[in-house]
């Protein structure tokens, strides 16, 4: 219940923000993709996911981490695609094998500040706003792929 109450905060936030300041030029899957990333947050919360970073960056590595965030005791680097139609195909599918290493070198980075015991995974989200009416279509895929 509170996550959704901060959720509707947030939005209601990010709607007064858009009629005092500039409106976002930034193009419109960015837009779209940040959404998906907001939506996935409080999505995961309401799971019990206990969030501790989004879009992680290594000053060593390219890519980001959208988010991060512990699922029990086991720590998750969460991807999020998001799209506005199943037609083509599925948004995780964009979690190719490029991507996958991109992550890895990333979340390695960030797992070096922590325990060597600490056990992780990766996790995929997939969004769908295919009618902006409805809530959007999430899916959550927990340990999606495994880095070789």
């Amino acid at each position: 219940m509170l996550a959704r109450f901060t959720q509707a905060t947030v939005r209601l936030l990010d709607h007064l923000a858009g009629r005092i300041v500039a409106a976002d030029d930034s193009p419109i899957h960015q837009q779209t993709g940040r959404r998906g990333e907001e939506d996935t947050y409080f999505y995961l919360r309401r799971l019990g996911y206990v969030m501790v970073a989004r879009n992680y960056r290594s000053p060593r590595r390219r890519g980001e981490i959208d988010l991060i965030g512990w699922d029990r005791d086991v720590l998750c680097f969460i991807e999020v695609k998001t799209r506005t139609s199943r037609r083509v195909k599925p948004a995780e599918v964009a979690v190719d094998y490029d991507k996958q290493r991109e992550l890895w070198f990333v979340a390695r980075e960030y797992l070096r500040h922590l325990a060597p015991d600490v056990p992780w995974r990766f996790d995929v989200v997939s969004v769908y706003y295919e009618n902006p009416a409805d809530r959007p279509g999430i899916e959550l895929f927990k340990n999606a792929f495994v880095v070789a």
